[in-house]
């Protein structure tokens, strides 16, 4: 490969610093270009059953790569903390990641830890999580009844040799469509099930996904191959566009545009013209959509990112291992949130034409979700 592989351990940190006035928060917080706070997506562990060639390759993560030891991690009281902070500045959704989330034991109980967490609006969460769905047909109903709204499933292929050759651990898709079905029949709905389209990889597999998953309840979403990380050997000729994975569905499965649901929505939405439902594509390499990016990811073990392709994180696990005070956390939270100016798609774009950034150091997509 020809970028550095990056480790966990060897990433860069920084101390997230207090500011000396203390500071209440106002639920109005706005980063250096004016994009709110709304969503705080969650990783609650670096380990994953599969092997994804994009996002864990089993060269770099195998049986001897070293884990973060449990004491490393967050504990839910350290988690349900966090985002009660992040909540009284305004975010709305929290998304549950990995890793492989369900491999966290006793989730439900953070679930329900989260769930029971106010919002100034007096509004509920929207309380989501992500996942391989390899283990979600025996969880789907104990997280349903712990308060989880939905789940976002990842399925890379409808036939099975393809899908087992990418998660490489031998997973047969009638499982991962198992714990599809058990979601739906527990109300963890709507499923959506995201593909990371590679081109020559699994780029045939794109209307196969989509009869599959046409006239179903499920949306399907497709989303470009990424530069995360060091470790998955990242090229632009194996992106396959989305306006080409549109173009090809639509010429057997006329597809036409829709309005996006929200403000900073990652997906642009089609849906059928005969009425069969809808897709989303997510064109982070190609059409960056980094102008009302309004997320902040917290890592497995209580760095703050503030964006999926960071070069570095921000220690607040040692704040609140200092037993400082919910006031002090929320102005160290406030004050990084307002020097945030990252738009690493769009300068990506700007100065490669579209291509990776010689010399970017960046987190892995396993230790901080997608």
């Amino acid at each position: 490969m020809a970028e550095k592989i990056i480790l966990i351990n060897d990433l860069r940190s920084s101390a997230l610093q207090v500011p000396a006035v203390p500071e209440a928060p106002t639920g109005l917080l706005s980063d250096a270009l004016g994009r709110p706070l709304h969503d705080l997506r969650i990783s609650v562990t670096d380990r994953c059953n599969f092997r994804c060639v994009y996002c864990m390759p089993k060269e770099v993560f195998d049986k001897d790569y070293q884990y973060l030891p449990h004491g490393d991690l967050l504990s839910f009281e350290e988690i349900t903390r966090v985002a009660r902070l992040f909540i009284a500045h305004g975010v709305e959704k929290l998304r549950l990641t990995g890793g492989e989330p369900l491999l966290r034991k006793n989730l439900e109980r953070l679930v329900a830890m989260l769930r029971a967490l106010p919002t100034p609006s007096g509004r509920p969460l929207d309380l989501t999580l992500t996942t391989n769905g390899s283990i979600l047909a025996r969880k789907a109903q104990a997280l349903k009844d712990a308060g989880l709204d939905r789940v976002t499933v990842s399925l890379d292929a409808m036939d099975d040799k393809v899908f087992r050759s990418m998660n490489d651990v031998d997973f047969a898709v009638a499982d991962v469509l198992h714990g599809i079905d058990a979601a739906h029949a527990a109300g963890l709905g709507p499923v959506k099930v995201n593909m990371v389209v590679k081109g020559g990889t699994n780029d045939d597999q794109l209307l196969p996904m989509a009869r599959h998953f046409k006239g179903s309840p499920t949306i399907l979403r497709f989303i470009e191959f990424m530069d995360v990380g060091a470790s998955n050997g990242w090229n632009m000729r194996e992106v396959v566009p989305s306006q080409e994975v549109v173009r090809r569905i639509s010429a057997e499965l006329p597809l036409e545009p829709v309005a996006a649901n929200y403000s900073g929505e990652t997906a642009s939405r089609w849906r059928y013209v005969d009425g069969g439902g809808e897709i989303g594509v997510i064109s982070s390499v190609t059409q960056a959509f980094c102008g009302d990016c309004s997320r902040l990811r917290l890592s497995t073990e209580g760095k703050l990112y503030t964006c999926l392709f960071a070069t570095r994180g921000h220690d607040l696990r040692a704040l609140l291992r200092a037993d400082r005070s919910d006031l002090e956390l929320s102005g160290a939270i406030a004050q990084l949130w307002r020097g945030r100016a990252d738009r690493y798609s769009e300068t990506r774009t700007a100065e490669t034409g579209i291509g990776q950034r010689d010399g970017a150091r960046k987190v892995e997509m396993s230790y901080i979700g997608g």
